[in-house]
């Protein structure tokens, strides 16, 4: 109780009384957080030339007291307010553009540098950037700027002179969509958590952030990077493997009454280890620890303990976070308004533990209360985020970058399963699950993707209209060198009919999410398929609502392995199996449109525009991979060519088949599976086939074949 009174009691003077108690360390610190980050001058000219490649030789620059300084950093920066979105929008990819700016070495006017030397982690940051598909050499196009200047230590860096150096970047425009790198904000005494450099709307991607410096859904929260273990290969552990100690503290130059608190919870607890630097140890080697004269390796100890605490240091973020997870160990975080590393898309519940400042001497019955299978789980969850997030100065950039371009194309962005569930082969994630089927009185809306048949067109809409449970008519018109018709020439049927006119013919084009499109199921239909009878298309819609989750659909293929040619073939014939509904009329559910368009995988998209054909296949792809269901025919009905459109029809090209089943081998090995499924089922009325009076079915107008 008293330990815990002192500590509320001095922490409003944490920074005052730290640098009173901790004098030896700072300097300690200091040194080391001056030097962490830098290269030997042969190694950083050789990996600097590399780099060159691409950003062009090092130019000379002189600056001058009189050149102007960068505005101060603007505290009220929202991504609304200091993000120019307008400007990432030069391609019609859902991915942002970033301009590397070239390499130059800032003197004053006696030819002084201005900047030391770039460091080997900023060197590592720019090399994945140039590496990266965000990459662009044209700064008219590019929507995110990086300067070729390291901010990592601001220890290493001249306030004054760095604020100049970013006034004269020529696109600097107050940092306007300008991303800078910090890790090591703030010097002493007072270790500010936030770059003091004049950064003016310049997105920051920092290590030390508070709650009271971070501008949310703008500025990025990024762990501290220890280059001292970078070497060090820690032998595999299992996350079932038992450990010595529950908790270790490792960290070292801690303040006074944090060791206190927690030497003396170590008396009372032998699974507590307290380590610290190791007495009489000149220079100090960061590869070691001690309790009293027991020395440990560090930070092969983390790997023996099941809980590792991370405490505040001088500076907000610390290494022994990066450390921790890089042991295995579940880190406790105890740090009050720490903003965690990605936290925007982490989710640190699975992966930590937090622990209120006041309540450090509480931690070992708080840590008591897990139970083994949750500390299982945890470890294999920090195990996961390390390799994929934190382990690299690459993957901290490439995290960083997809956050980034998340926010910008939100409907691009990795969902809240793809960032945290540890990736699993045969595991399926139906975004679709609710049992709820929906109401029919919302009906569905027929998309209908067209070039130049309008008679057929015609027919289409007329036949469609007949069916209760249509609300919209939509017609994608896919020809750019001849306008639709005029809306007077629009068959009048009692139900909204609008067209849209594409900017490229695209097969892709009938699955975009458009506007116009209100209702959650979709009817795709070709213009050519004028056979389906009103009872065909709302028994269809029946089935849909039953399973929104599949494709429903008439024509149904399949697809074989041939053993032969060991690949996979594109099956037309009639079985008794179907792997595949075509969408030529097929009903879905909008959210499909989505994917298709925003998350497709690899190149499929861009291979079926190319092609100008599978697009089908490749619904049936996605939507299968994304479920692990098969589709569901509906009704006998085989036969769906237009004897009057034959001759223009792209299936009627001999290639057709060929390529059809080139389409899946490739879509495939995209998937790296294939993920259709062959059934024998299909959906009829209970009546269909019953000697029954018309009277009594309720669908009594189906086809047979």
């Amino acid at each position: 109780m008293g330990s815990k009174f002192r500590l509320a009691r001095q922490l409003p003077l944490y920074h005052k009384c730290l640098l009173a108690s901790l004098a030896t360390l700072l300097v300690i610190l200091l040194i080391t957080a001056g030097t962490s980050f830098l290269l030997d001058n042969g190694k950083q000219a050789k990996e600097n030339d590399l780099l060159s490649l691409k950003l062009g030789e090092v130019e000379q620059v002189t600056l001058t007291k009189d050149n102007p300084s960068s505005t101060t950093r603007d505290k009220l920066c929202t991504f609304h307010t200091c993000l120019d979105v307008y400007h990432c929008g030069y391609n019609d990819e859902t991915k942002i553009s970033i301009y590397v700016y070239p390499l130059k070495q800032y003197v004053d006017e006696n030819g002084i540098s201005l900047t030391l030397s770039i460091s080997r982690e900023y060197y590592e940051i720019l090399k994945t950037i140039v590496e990266s598909p965000y990459y662009t050499d044209d700064p008219d196009t590019a929507c995110i700027y990086v300067p070729s200047v390291d901010f990592l230590n601001q220890n290493s860096v001249r306030l004054g002179e760095a604020s100049q150096i970013l006034q004269s970047l020529p696109w600097w425009n107050d940092g306007t969509n300008h991303l800078l790198f910090n890790m090591l904000p703030g010097t002493a005494p007072d270790y500010s958590t936030v770059l003091e450099v004049g950064t003016g709307k310049a997105l920051i991607a920092g290590g030390g952030f508070s709650t009271w410096s971070f501008r949310k859904n703008f500025d990025f929260s990024i762990p501290v990077y220890n280059p001292f273990i970078d070497d060090v290969v820690l032998p595999e552990k299992s996350y079932l493997e038992h450990r010595k100690w529950l908790l270790v503290s490792s960290q070292t130059g801690l303040h006074q009454e944090y060791m206190s608190i927690l030497s003396e919870l170590s008396l009372s607890n032998d699974n507590l280890l307290v380590l610290d630097k190791c007495p009489g140890e000149e220079p100090w080697n960061f590869s070691n620890r001690c309790k009293d004269s027991m020395q440990y390796d560090y930070p092969d100890v983390l790997q023996d303990a099941t809980f590792c605490v991370v405490l505040r240091g001088a500076r907000m973020g610390q290494t022994s976070l990066s450390d921790t997870m890089k042991a295995g160990c579940i880190p406790v975080v105890v740090a009050d308004g720490y903003v965690m590393p990605f936290s925007e898309v982490l989710d640190w519940t699975r992966a930590a533990v937090f622990v209120r400042e006041e309540q450090l001497d509480e931690i070992i019955d708080v840590l008591k209360k897990y139970s083994m299978s949750r500390i299982y789980d945890m470890r294999r969850q920090v195990n996961f985020l390390w390799e994929q997030y934190f382990s690299t100065m690459k993957a901290i950039t490439l995290t960083t970058l997809q956050i980034l371009n998340d926010r910008i194309f939100p409907y691009a962005s990795k969902k809240y399963r793809q960032w945290n569930d540890i990736p699993n082969e045969n595991a399926v994630f139906n975004p679709l699950f609710l049992p709820l089927m929906p109401p029919i009185s919302q009906g569905f809306t027929v998309v209908i993707l067209t070039y130049d048949r309008l008679e057929s067109l015609i027919k289409v809409i007329h036949q469609v209209a007949k069916a209760p449970s249509l609300a919209k008519v939509v017609v994608v018109w896919n020809n750019q060198n001849k306008a639709p018709p005029p809306a007077s020439a629009w068959p009048n049927i009692g139900k909204p009919v609008k067209f849209i006119q594409t900017r490229k013919n695209k097969l892709s084009n009938r699955f975009f999410p458009y506007d116009e499109i209100e209702t959650e199921c979709i009817l795709a239909l070709d213009d050519d398929i004028v056979m389906l009878t009103a009872d065909e298309l709302e028994f269809g819609f029946e089935v849909w609502r039953e399973f929104p989750d599949r494709l429903v659909g008439f024509p149904s293929r399949v697809h074989l392995w041939d053993n032969e040619t060991q690949k996979w073939r594109y099956e037309s014939e009639w079985t008794n199996s179907i792997s595949m509904v075509l969408t030529g009329a097929a009903f879905y559910h909008k959210y499909f449109s989505y994917l298709y368009t925003y998350s497709m995988p690899g190149n499929i998209k861009a291979w079926v525009d190319d092609h100008m054909n599978c697009e089908d296949i490749a619904m049936n792809f996605l939507v299968a991979n994304i479920t692990g269901k098969a589709p569901i025919k509906v009704t006998p009905r085989k036969k769906f060519k237009c004897p009057s459109c034959v001759n223009v029809e792209i299936s009627a090209d001999l290639t057709h088949m060929v390529e059809r089943s080139e389409c899946i081998n490739t879509f495939a090995s995209i998937y790296q599976s294939t993920p259709v499924k062959s059934v024998e089922f299909r959906a009829d009325p209970v009546l269909y086939k019953d000697n029954f009076p018309s009277i009594l079915k309720k669908f009594s107008d189906i086809g047979s074949l």
